[in-house]
């Protein structure tokens, strides 16, 4: 999120919040942070744990995604590693709730140490958004109902909003994207978001507090460009997160994060061919947009 965030042009500051080892991973994370211009003084590392990483495998011919996921310090991670207290950050973005121990884990009284951060992101002025991962549908909604009351934004795909709002959002393996809007309805009423935004294959959905609504195809990327879809929910995310900072009409919003999710594609790695905003919706203009 944060290098998307800065390769978008992001015109303000970003900075990296966590625990990380200190070891070769945990080092690579620091390199980049530096390499990109983002603050990472609240990038905590201990030698008593290693770096957290996951292995992403491809299927060449359906696409399909395989992931090796290694807790590391994220099994460590509590409430007490995170720090808003000298933030001048406007946003917090938090994840992933269902993969980490302690965080998904009951905190004090809370229902989970999230909610605690949320809670500490909260009194320091940051207004949170969070990531979530498409685990069972049980397990997405037992994490991220509670935390609902504290959230800001919600940028979500189809698999994930369904969950959480308990109605089908994907029927016979296609998405809906009228059910998608609903549920970013019931998530509007069953909340105080500011925003809501859900993502899907063919397009996405954005709704504001205000009523405000847009709905927008995603991009319809050439087939000899795609290399692969990993991090194209967190480009899609970013997109939006950027946007939402500066105060864009929703629509715009809408573009720009298909814009960048459809960028993002173009490599195999998470961010490796995201480009300058205006460069990303320049490309999908040239590209067109699903109809």
């Amino acid at each position: 999120m944060s290098v998307g965030l800065k390769k978008l042009g992001a015109p303000f500051p970003v900075s990296a919040i966590g625990l990380i080892g200190d070891d070769d991973d945990g080092r690579q994370l620091l390199n980049i942070c530096d390499e990109h211009g983002i603050e990472r003084s609240a990038l905590k590392s201990r030698s008593d744990i290693s770096t957290s990483f996951t292995f992403v495998m491809n299927a060449a011919d359906s696409g399909k995604r395989t992931f090796f996921y290694s807790p590391g310090a994220h099994a460590a991670q509590t409430p007490d590693d995170f720090d808003f207290s000298n933030s001048l950050s406007r946003i917090v973005h938090l994840g992933l709730p269902g993969l980490h121990e302690k965080l998904d884990a009951p905190w004090g009284d809370d229902p989970s140490g999230w909610v605690m951060v949320l809670k500490k992101a909260k009194a320091a002025g940051l207004k949170p958004n969070i990531e979530l991962v498409s685990v069972e549908p049980e397990k997405i909604h037992a994490t991220a109902l509670p935390m609902l009351p504290y959230l800001d934004t919600l940028i979500i795909n189809d698999y994930e909003a369904g969950a959480i709002s308990e109605i089908t959002t994907i029927k016979n393996g296609v998405p809906d994207a009228l059910a998608c809007r609903r549920a970013a309805e019931i998530l509007m009423e069953r909340s105080k978001l500011s925003l809501a935004a859900i993502h899907f294959p063919m397009g996405g959905v954005v709704l504001a507090r205000n009523g405000d609504v847009a709905e927008h195809a995603s991009v319809n990327v050439p087939k000899s460009v795609i290399v692969g879809s990993n991090g194209a929910g967190d480009a899609f995310a970013a997109g939006i997160l950027f946007s939402h900072h500066e105060g864009w009409p929703l629509l715009q919003s809408l573009k720009l994060a298909h814009a960048s999710a459809a960028s993002s594609m173009r490599h195999e790695s998470t961010t490796g061919s995201i480009v300058n905003y205006k460069e990303c919706l320049r490309l999908a203009d040239a590209w067109g947009w699903r109809g």
